[in-house]
């Protein structure tokens, strides 16, 4: 790294050359001065891979000579990431926005309850999918009804079945690949348009399958994540199931499964013609097929799923839910959940809950469930 380039890193001052310019300068300096611009150039091509630095001169405090300062800004470009929540749907859209954007950023996985809290930072560059919005952003793509603007945006909005399906749609021609099944496939699984059998023996839906393997609940899978981004860009679905890794998560989901559904069971009782989950006892939300809870509760039209968001047991996760076998739910469920801070589509939603004030708003919360 040259010595140029270490100070800039390093947020060092560099010294201007006057207010006169080149004309008080040296010959010797002025040269020196014209390599240093040539090397702001490179060094501008190459820091805006780094996406905490999308603004690196606005927000540095480098004294630079006009004549540089004008040269750098000239072309500059934030750098582009994808930001999306850890489901099969933000997976499939990275997948997608990988292929038609010049992307070389890992993406950044957030959850929607982060988003609305702003507690993520978002930069000009980043292209945010499948959560809410942020004005920062460059692009953006979303298909829940709790996220709907009424000012104008560049992306796409959408009440779809997917978020992935909005992205394809923008970029239509921009693929190398026919994705077509596998945006079907993730309308599918997304919207819960599942059928008893698909609910009771995912493993035979190649897609459903893979999907299961896909959980929020363990930030440790970010790796796993992006190893499925990239499978899915390059691979039909018949090489993504083959992959050693995927055949472990697949092999893991079929055994937590089988206990899911003894804790499922044991956790959850019927009020009126809505199931309440409470997995609040067992410490951890435990992995398993979400659909189940469905199968095993018939006469329920809607689920409310509890649980603690993680070990520190300050935050109590709640997840509502349409019957996808007994579909005589009339409430949004997302429209209701904005009220205590979350948010989702009519048929689902979450919000996050602080444990102090779980115990208030989770009656409340089944209380407009029954009133239907």
């Amino acid at each position: 790294m040259c010595q140029l380039e270490k100070q800039l890193m390093n947020n060092r001052k560099i010294s201007p050359f006057g207010a006169a310019g080149l004309a008080n300068v040296h010959p010797r300096r002025a040269g020196r001065f014209m390599i240093m611009a040539s090397n702001y150039k490179r060094i501008e091509r190459r820091l805006t891979i780094y996406p905490k630095l999308p603004s690196l001169y606005e927000r540095s405090k480098i004294a630079l000579p006009k004549k540089v300062s004008k040269m750098i800004n000239k072309d500059v470009k934030p750098a582009m990431r994808v930001v999306t929540r850890p489901d099969f749907d933000g997976v499939v859209c990275a997948a997608l926005l990988h292929e038609a954007e010049p992307i070389i950023e890992p993406v950044k996985w957030v959850s929607p309850d982060d988003m609305q809290k702003k507690r993520v930072q978002i930069y000009p560059g980043d292209i945010i999918a499948n959560l809410p919005y942020h004005e920062n952003c460059h692009l953006w793509f979303d298909h829940h009804y709790s996220n709907r603007l009424d000012h104008p945006f560049e992306g796409a909005f959408k009440l779809a079945p997917s978020a992935a399906g909005l992205v394809y749609d923008y970029y239509q021609g921009r693929f190398r690949r026919d994705y077509r099944e596998l945006v079907a496939q993730t309308d599918k699984i997304d919207s819960a348009d599942l059928s008893l059998d698909e609910i009771l023996h995912p493993e035979n839906n190649p897609y459903i399958y893979l999907a299961m393997t896909v959980s929020d609940r363990d930030y440790t899978d970010v790796p796993y994540w992006n190893h499925l981004v990239a499978l899915l860009r390059n691979q039909p679905i018949e090489q993504v199931l083959a992959n050693p890794r995927v055949v472990q998560r697949c092999q893991r989901f079929l055994q937590k499964n089988d206990s899911y559904k003894t804790d499922l069971q044991a956790n959850t009782r019927l009020h009126g013609h809505v199931s309440v989950t409470d997995f609040r006892t067992l410490g951890k939300i435990p992995e398993g097929n979400r659909f189940l809870v469905y199968s095993l509760f018939p006469d329920a039209v809607a689920s409310v799923t509890i649980g603690f968001a993680d070990e520190t047991k300050e935050k109590v996760i709640v997840r509502v839910g349409h019957s996808i076998l007994n579909q005589n739910c009339n409430v949004n469920a997302g429209k209701m959940l904005t009220k205590f801070g979350g948010g989702g589509h009519a048929g689902a939603g979450s919000c996050s809950l602080h444990v102090d004030r779980a115990n208030e708003y989770i009656p409340q919360i089944i209380d407009e469930l029954l009133k239907n």
